[in-house]
């Protein structure tokens, strides 16, 4: 089984991505034609609330969702054929919308609907604090709202491709993570997009992080793992958390679903209560 076959999709998030930037061409208008800037809040907060946009907004989550699960299918049906779980996968494949994964996709469909909707709202608090920090310094309200108008369009279409990036990532993971679930794969493998060590964009605690078994009830911290030392030599802070692969702003890694043995060389690198340890395949084998 090739690693690649589980990496996400570009053609769905440029899809997501194209669809998601004419949205924000709706925002950047109605701010043109806002009058005050102090009134750019209230603009966008009506456009969030109107039919109109929601129902754009949840075309485009919907599109999105349902392509990626639709192509992990096919995904889901290579790996099966390559492997000796191929019957069982193939079963539930075929009964899975009739049960919870068609409750899944609405839910997916209603969070990433919910991120579009309120990214208007979310530019008009950005520029109330814009506003708000500028007149604290005694800024001039006409230079203020110069200032706001020439850097709109380029916020707001740098908004919308942070979520376009970060939603379809989610959404893949979330989709792999319940189909696994259900086929009885509680692990997979933490893979960056580019290969073993990623690619030029792969920030360091991810590519380190690459080629380790991780449970779906487990998800570790990798930049409290392979922190970031300021120059203090103190780890920095690590504002994330602990997430599943491709669940973090901006991060393009993925899950592959551990169907077999095969897929590893062991001894293996397994993710284990806050930490990594090497395991041998025998050690592994009695973990799951």
């Amino acid at each position: 089984m090739t690693k690649k076959l589980w990496e996400p999709k570009a053609r769905i998030e440029r899809e997501f991505w194209r669809a998601l930037q004419k949205i924000a061409k709706q925002i950047v208008m109605r701010v043109r034609k806002t009058e005050s800037p102090r009134l750019i809040g209230i603009a966008l907060d009506h456009l969030a609330r109107s039919p109109e946009f929601v129902r754009l907004s949840r075309a485009a989550a919907t599109k999105m969702v349902t392509g990626l699960f639709s192509d992990q299918g096919h995904t889901w049906r290579q790996a099966a054929a390559a492997n000796g779980k191929g019957r069982a996968i193939y079963e539930a494949l075929r009964k899975e919308l009739q049960g919870p994964a068609g409750m899944q996709l609405r839910t997916l469909v209603d969070e990433t609907t919910y991120r579009v909707v309120t990214l208007p709202s979310d530019i008009g608090h950005d520029v109330a604090d814009y506003i708000a920090q500028g007149s604290l310094k005694g800024r001039r309200a006409a230079d203020l709202e110069d200032e706001i108008r020439a850097m709109f369009p380029e916020k707001t279409q740098a908004r919308a491709t942070l979520i376009a990036r970060t939603q379809v990532s989610i959404t893949s993971t979330n989709l792999t993570r319940q189909r696994a679930e259900q086929y009885g794969l509680p692990w997979y493998i933490w893979r960056p997009v580019g290969g073993a060590a990623g690619d030029g964009r792969t920030r360091d605690s991810h590519k380190r992080t690459a080629g380790v078994l991780v449970n779906w009830n487990d998800p570790p911290a990798p930049e409290d793992l392979f922190p970031i030392l300021n120059a203090d030599g103190k780890p920095r802070r690590n504002t994330l958390g602990h997430y599943h692969a491709g669940c973090c702003p901006n991060c393009r890694c993925y899950p592959e679903p551990f169907i077999d043995l095969d897929q590893v060389t062991f001894p293996a690198r397994v993710y284990r209560g806050n930490r990594i340890q090497v395991m041998k395949q025998k050690e592994f084998e009695k973990l799951i």
